[in-house]
């Protein structure tokens, strides 16, 4: 039975290739082209005697790094976030290669929300380049809401998004990647068997890859086929809990509200792998991809404004089981190199005997800042002395 909150407006927006965007803006001439970003600073682009920039190529990079994000042209040669820039340089060696540059994705990120927020306020903060909004108290047709919130991105910003509405935020979620580049899906709960039943089950928020590798065993490729699977099969191969939560998503049920004011009691980021690695084999594959989360939860704190006290980890093992550790810091901060070291030492505390599908950062005992952090330096020297 499907929900039936259908006069529930969600809108899920999302930026379009955001990082890889706002680098576009500052180097025009790479438009078009497979651009994969993720390097240090020695692969910034040098600019020539003539006028021309000169950039690194992706078949020049050695090292651990991952990719932070990549074009359009750059995916449809299979380059990925969180993927190593190794692996992707043998399958795009022509992409070119950008520095992060973090400071510069916050500014537009304000910018963007900032221009939402004039139209519709009541929104929730996902991220650097996503945010949920509650559109039910619009009065104007909600087409022309949702063109309208894309136009004052485009002025604010100059970058495109796509925007989809439903009745729950799980299928605007789901409608937001619809139509990417600067795509409008508009859902009615009416709408679910013919444009979200058809599609696969891993356009559903929540399950990964290994999750989506079980189902097909089971003969489950599109989430048609997971409403209409017998709810004892589930169970009895994904758990009470689990099995649970897969038909009610399968019947576009979600219930969870915009939350428009909560204030965070953790920031995390986890990556589900896209092969099982083991901790000693792929070593520089699973420490590349630790760092990775780690900066990505020091971002998440800068850019929110918070400082974190306790680190955490999450290792889960190919065969579903589950391990955390945690380690409570001296002092809170924000600083990647602190955050990336302190969850080394949790590492140090868990088996690492068997191979891994997913891998999680995060930190809790969150704060606002209330005086002047320690240096880089500081906070370098604090844990080399543990």
């Amino acid at each position: 039975m499907f929900m039936s909150s259908q006069q529930n407006h969600i809108a899920h927006l999302d930026m379009d290739a955001f990082y890889a965007s706002v680098e576009l803006l500052r180097y025009p001439e790479l438009r078009g082209q497979a651009v994969v970003i993720g390097a240090g600073a020695a692969h910034q682009p040098v600019l020539q005697a003539d006028g021309t920039r000169s950039y690194s190529r992706l078949r020049d990079y050695a090292g651990r790094g991952v990719v932070t994000t990549s074009t359009y042209e750059a995916r449809a040669l299979g380059v990925f976030s969180a993927m190593g820039l190794m692996k992707a340089a043998k399958l795009a060696p022509d992409a070119i290669l950008l520095p992060t540059d973090f400071t510069a994705y916050r500014h537009y990120s304000k910018l963007f929300k900032a221009a939402v927020s004039a139209i519709a306020p009541k929104m929730e903060d996902r991220g650097i380049d996503e945010i949920y909004l509650d559109l039910k108290d619009q009065t104007d047709d909600i087409a022309i809401v949702a063109q309208r919130i894309k136009d004052a991105v485009v002025a604010a910003t100059g970058l495109s998004c796509s925007i989809g509405v439903a009745p729950n935020k799980l299928l605007a979620k789901i409608c937001s990647d619809l139509e990417k580049p600067n795509g409008l899906t508009i859902l009615a709960a009416a709408d679910i068997p013919s444009r979200i039943w058809p599609l696969l089950v891993k356009k559903i928020n929540g399950i990964g890859p290994k999750s989506a590798e079980k189902l097909a065993v089971l003969g489950i490729l599109t989430i048609e086929q997971l409403a209409m699977c017998d709810p004892a099969v589930l169970q009895a191969n994904f758990g009470r809990v689990y099995s649970a939560w897969l038909m009610r998503v399968a019947q576009g049920i979600d219930e969870r509200e915009v939350a428009t004011r909560s204030e965070p009691k953790s920031i995390s980021r986890e990556s589900t792998l896209e092969r099982d690695l083991h901790a000693k084999l792929d070593r520089n594959e699973l420490s590349a991809l630790f760092t990775h989360l780690c900066e990505r939860v020091a971002d998440d704190l800068v850019r929110k404004d918070y400082l974190g006290r306790t680190v955490g980890i999450k290792l889960r093992y190919a065969d579903f089981s589950t391990v955390t550790r945690d380690l409570t810091l001296p002092d809170p901060t924000n600083n990647a190199q602190a955050i990336r070291q302190a969850a080394g030492e949790c590492l140090r505390r868990v088996p690492l005997d068997k191979r891994l599908r997913l891998l999680g950062v995060r930190i809790t005992s969150l704060s606002k800042p209330g005086g002047v952090l320690p240096t880089i330096a500081e906070q370098g020297e604090l844990f080399a002395a543990q």
